[in-house]
């Protein structure tokens, strides 16, 4: 089963999934450098329904928000890890500097960032939640970050 989707594939697919009331999870990010941080969140995630799908930011949106040095994974690599981990289902491309057009075509049932976030500024709350989903946060377990990998790897290797 293909599990990186296209915005239409995966518009579909959440169509198909509403009409069999599957609870269906929405996260996003850059997923650059995967971490345990990640694999935590995203199998949190998961537990908060039946599907979880993950937005993942084009190489041109992660260079629009990180800087001109990242992602150091192109998104193609960086799709294939993430929807190769367990909790995964489907994974789909943005390309804006937010989520909230693909959040408006997919309409989650569960909205899911980190408890970086407060969540009244979450992209995408609104529309959820007008649409009577909801909205949660989850407690990072650890202190990892994409930048902080890098910046061990460039004190180390210097």
């Amino acid at each position: 089963m293909k599990m990186i989707l296209s915005r239409d594939e995966i518009k579909k697919v959440r169509a198909e999934l509403k009409s069999k009331n599957k609870k269906v999870v929405f996260t996003n990010g850059c997923f650059d450098l995967i971490h345990s941080g990640h694999v935590d969140y995203l199998v949190k995630a998961k537990q908060l329904g039946d599907v979880l799908i993950v937005g993942l930011n084009t190489d041109d949106s992660v260079r629009r928000i990180k800087g001109d040095k990242r992602p150091i994974l192109k998104q193609d690599e960086r799709a294939f890890i993430v929807s190769n981990l367990k909790p995964v289902d489907y994974v789909t491309f943005f390309d804006e500097d937010t989520p909230a057009e693909i959040i408006s075509d997919l309409i989650p049932d569960i909205l899911v960032k980190g408890a970086d976030w407060s969540i009244d500024k979450i992209v995408g709350r609104e529309v959820v939640e007008a649409n009577g989903g909801e909205v949660k946060t989850i407690e990072f377990v650890n202190d990892q970050s994409t930048s902080k990998i890098i910046q061990t790897i460039l004190s180390r290797y210097k």
